[in-house]
């Protein structure tokens, strides 16, 4: 019993989706990203590996504990929380939230707020959700929406 439940805390972001995410993205080489509710960490272990520097955000301490095990900097802290005090100017934050999440809204307006020039927000939900996004890119029942923060 408590293996399920466990199991769906996690949603792990599909093969085609990371694909499509690192395409759009290019060259992130010397690049801060952000995985917010990093799971096992795979979105920011693939941005790793293409040379970004990446801080992992995830509050369940056993997954931060694993992502930490294999060389990840992780902060165990809400996203929210993490955000509000953010001070560094990431250039890419990606977000997958639980599909049941309730303060996406909040999410957003902190993750623009604190973008480089020039960075990418991406967050991952259930396909139909509308958030506004500049972009929205579906896959199966996964969709991204896509924000560019312009100069201030």
């Amino acid at each position: 019993m408590k293996k399920s439940s466990r199991k769906k805390l996690l949603r792990p972001t599909s093969s085609m989706v990371k694909q499509a995410v690192f395409n759009m993205l290019g060259d992130i080489e010397g690049m801060l990203f952000i995985d917010l509710f990093a799971g096992t960490g795979q979105m920011g272990f693939m941005a790793m590996e293409r040379g970004a520097e990446v801080i992992f955000v995830e509050k369940n301490r056993k997954f931060a504990q694993a992502i930490k095990e294999k060389g990840g900097k992780v902060i165990i802290s809400d996203a929210i929380k993490f955000l509000e005090h953010l001070e560094d100017k990431p250039d890419i934050i990606f977000a997958d939230p639980p599909y049941d999440y309730e303060n996406y809204q909040k999410l957003i307006e902190l993750a623009l707020e604190k973008l480089n020039n020039g960075g990418f927000f991406i967050l991952e939900h259930r396909k139909g959700q509308n958030f506004g996004a500049e972009k929205v890119k579906t896959y199966g029942d996964t969709a991204l929406s896509i924000w560019r923060k312009e100069d201030d």
